[in-house]
């Protein structure tokens, strides 16, 4: 989600031209309305085309990057549409649906990122040239791109225990792969079902364009122009990665690289890659935490029991444990927390950010063994003893998140590229233009 609002938060800023060049055509009276694709039962229309393609463009030139030629760009841009359509297509099948409230806090994303407030969003974009109420719909667009592809790609990248040691331990002998690595890609895609002469020219194909690269051609703009990667009309860009969080399949060719160097085609599922590393620098581990170990008791508010109810409630179990009555026995007996009832309202040893805002910050203000006064939160009312703090060697527990996170991350780019080549194939598309 982060990675989609910060390219919103930049995009916004060269949109409007695109947005200005669609509107002044339609002032001239010209048909923008043609239909460029037919997928499946939807389609994509020449104004979708036109301005994605305005848009990128502006986009190409403000980064200083060369335009491929025209035809090219536009092929790129309309076959980016049709697998945007199938994806939302599937997505409306699934009845996926971005509450206003997630589309809200998006553009709140975007407002902070681009240092306004969100009332003054509205007409920040209108400087630009593009409409609130598109920009709302775009965004909600992307949202729901973002949640297909958690959906169908990332929640289903399965990760085993083994897979998690063999991370660790190759950590061990390779640490260099803690360094992060800045690397552009270029796929030459082939079909699923590919026949040995669309292999064969797949592959010469690849070696044309990395003996170019190689030679010292502009990488970004070759993979505008070749590249069938969804990262192509970014210049291949993959940013900056940490050697574990790199596509598997790239790890041991982006190690044996040089800053400038091009590595030659590899095959994988989804065609040929040809890799470049562009920078490569340290990374740093984090080792200490601080940690709190906190209980406590929770109510909530209902028909029968309103807020000054609750938290009068609260107040007198309070009063009853300074008296000395068991808080846990209290908590097992009396709290509507079914995650800690059973364990005496415990909460157990958690890291800065465990917590909502308003239960961390009255933490902050405890003494060991103290007892909050009632507290409301978005769960309901609590009443919370600090049991104790450290400062906690958590290296171990870290790396194995890390190692989650990370593995899923490498095998996340090449599952996404497979998931769309098979939507791809299994749609119904159709030129008009």
């Amino acid at each position: 989600m982060q990675r989609i609002l910060a390219t919103l938060a930049a995009a916004f800023l060269v949109q409007g031209l695109a947005l200005a060049q669609t509107r002044e055509l339609a002032t001239k009276g010209v048909t923008l309305d043609r239909v460029a694709a037919v997928v499946n039962d939807g389609v994509v229309l020449s104004s979708e085309l036109d301005e994605q393609i305005a848009a990128i463009s502006e986009r190409l030139r403000t980064q200083k990057l060369e335009l491929p030629p025209q035809n090219v760009l536009r092929q790129q841009v309309l076959e980016r549409l049709v697998l945007e359509q199938i994806e939302l297509q599937r997505a409306d099948k699934a009845g996926m649906k971005i509450p206003d409230e997630a589309l809200n806090n998006a553009l709140q994303e975007v407002a902070q990122q681009n240092h306004i407030v969100l009332s003054k969003l509205p007409e920040a974009l209108a400087a630009q040239g593009i409409d609130y109420p598109s920009y709302r719909i775009s965004m909600r667009k992307e949202l729901t791109l973002s949640l297909l592809r958690q959906r169908d790609v990332l929640q289903r990248i399965s990760i085993t225990p083994r897979e998690i040691d063999q991370y660790l331990e190759k950590q061990k002998i390779a640490p260099s792969e803690a360094n992060e690595y800045n690397v552009s890609h270029i796929l030459i895609a082939v079909p699923q079902a590919a026949t040995p002469n669309e292999l064969d020219a797949a592959a010469k194909h690849a070696d044309e364009v990395f003996q170019r690269a190689k030679g010292g051609e502009d990488f970004a703009k070759l993979a505008v122009a070749y590249s069938n990667s969804q990262d192509a009309l970014d210049g291949g860009a993959l940013n900056w990665r940490k050697g574990t969080e790199l596509p598997t399949f790239l790890t041991d060719v982006v190690m044996k690289l040089k800053p400038g160097e091009v590595a030659e085609p590899l095959r994988t599922p989804t065609g040929f890659h040809i890799v470049k590393l562009n920078e490569m620098r340290g990374g740093n581990q984090q080792v200490l935490v601080n940690q709190i170990h906190v209980r406590h008791i929770l109510m909530k508010t209902n028909e029968l029991a309103d807020d000054a109810t609750v938290r009068q409630k609260l107040t007198d179990l309070r009063a009853r444990v300074l008296k000395g009555e068991d808080f846990a026995g209290l908590a097992k007996t009396t709290s509507e927390d079914p995650g800690s009832a059973a364990d005496g309202g415990d909460l157990g040893w958690t890291g800065p950010g465990s917590y909502v805002p308003e239960f961390e910050q009255t933490v902050a203000g405890l003494k060991e063994k103290e007892i909050s006064e009632p507290i409301k939160t978005q769960f309901g009312w609590h009443i919370v003893q600090l049991l104790g703090r450290r400062e906690f060697d958590n290296t171990d527990e870290l790396k194995r998140k890390h190692a989650v996170d990370e593995i899923r991350a490498s095998k996340a780019d090449e599952e996404t590229e497979l998931w769309l080549r098979r939507l791809r194939d299994e749609a119904y598309v159709e030129y008009r233009i």
